[in-house]
């Protein structure tokens, strides 16, 4: 049974649907500073708060650069309330011959937070800094 991105998201806004957790990639620092502030206005932020609620893991995946104060207390909130916070920043040390690459090194870095190992594991070598 295949169902929509809407109705999943819906369920989880209410609790029904179990899971390990929910990463929010990318998270603007608008959708973070909305989690933070608890105003389930829309549904990845309902989603997101249900999350901290049922003491489930919660990754957010910050996009943006640089960050002001008022961005730096709603990351801080996040982190207070049990959410794990990580830029949106991939490492080159594994020297990224493409783009796919780079977003390897990403998803990689976010599945580790649910102890899930990706298809394409990003692994630093000292030899050649080749994975």
């Amino acid at each position: 049974v295949q169902a929509s991105a809407y109705q999943l998201i819906l369920d989880r806004q209410v609790g029904e649907y179990r899971t390990r957790g929910m990463v929010v990639i990318p998270a603007t620092t608008g959708t973070c500073g909305k989690i933070a502030a608890g105003t389930s206005e829309n549904l990845v932020v309902r989603a997101a708060d249900v999350t901290l609620k049922e003491g489930r893991k919660l990754v957010i995946v910050v996009r943006e650069t640089p960050l002001n104060l008022i961005h730096l207390r709603a990351l801080t909130t996040l982190a207070e309330a049990g959410a794990t916070v990580m830029p949106a920043s991939p490492g080159f040390y594994h020297n990224p011959k493409d783009l796919d690459g780079i977003i390897d090194f990403m998803v990689d870095r976010v599945l580790a937070q649910f102890d899930l190992n990706s298809s394409n594991p990003v692994k630093y070598s000292p030899d050649n800094g080749q994975a």
